[in-house]
């Protein structure tokens, strides 16, 4: 006898083991792709603050803008679709900075005569600065000693006075090392200097100067350090014989004004002691 059409059909489902959970796709390497880049370009721009002085940084913001600028001034200029710039001496800027040369011009005469002789030092004036740079620089030559000292010395004659710039090299600091106590070298160039200037009457004003030190301090030293060796040098000069009343000013300029393009040269450690001009009442 035949088999009934009605019957199912019998199925047999054979089921895959797959061990280990199965793939779980790639979504993870492409996050952590952008991580990685991500962090990549953090530490380039920590890199870039860090190596980079303020003219440079303000370069590269330049040249990443992505608008098109139509003038190669930041703050405008004359001309059609840009403006006047606030520092044109036809506007009057809070910060007094436009119309100089109305208010110049609307001064009494003899304001202008007092202004015009002390826009320019005199020529005895100038010539006995020279001749004070001339005594220091004649140092040279007498012995290795002096000649050793007076590389760390650099001379210029500013409207301000006589600038006498002492500054670090790589192998010899005038400072202990990331402190305000001075070295053996440092001793023997201001008791060289106070020496020279002890003939004079002008008074005299100390600057302390730093180099710059990694953003990721927790304190920044600049501020102190530059203080505290400008106070420093002043205390030995006085030792050495020079007038305390001289003294005009005592200042720390912090890494503010850099002697190189690199910031963080250890020629940006220096002291600047700057025979002045003789003002009246002096």
């Amino acid at each position: 006898m035949s088999k009934p059409e009605t019957d199912a059909p019998i199925i047999i489902k054979r089921k895959k083991m797959i061990a280990g959970g199965g793939h779980h796709g790639g979504a993870w390497k492409v996050a952590y792709a952008d991580f990685v880049t991500a962090m990549m370009a953090f530490f380039l721009l920590m890199w870039l603050l860090n190596a980079t002085t303020e003219k440079q940084r303000k370069g590269i913001a330049d040249y990443f803008n992505p608008s098109i600028p139509l003038s190669r001034i930041s703050g405008g200029g004359n001309g059609m679709f840009k403006g006047d710039s606030v520092f044109s001496q036809q506007n009057l800027t809070h910060d007094g900075t436009g119309g100089e040369r109305r208010a110049s011009a609307r001064a009494p005469r003899k304001d202008r005569r007092q202004r015009a002789k002390r826009k320019g030092p005199s020529k005895a004036e100038n010539a006995a600065l020279r001749k004070i740079e001339s005594r220091l620089k004649g140092n040279s030559g007498e012995s290795d000693v002096a000649n050793r000292l007076l590389r760390h010395i650099r001379t210029r004659i500013t409207d301000e006075g006589l600038v006498i710039e002492l500054f670090d090299l790589p192998d010899a600091p005038l400072f202990q090392r990331a402190g305000s106590r001075p070295t053996r070298l440092l001793e023997q160039l201001v008791r060289m200097i106070s020496d020279v200037l002890r003939g004079t009457g002008n008074r005299i004003a100390v600057g302390g100067f730093t180099r710059s030190y990694p953003i990721v301090l927790k304190k920044n030293p600049t501020w102190d350090l530059s203080t505290e060796r400008a106070q420093k040098v002043r205390r030995m000069m006085e030792s050495a014989g020079t007038d305390r009343t001289r003294f005009r000013r005592v200042v720390g300029w912090a890494d503010r004004k850099p002697a190189t393009a690199n910031p963080m040269s250890v020629r940006n450690n220096r002291v600047e002691i700057i025979l002045l001009r003789r003002v009246p009442g002096d």
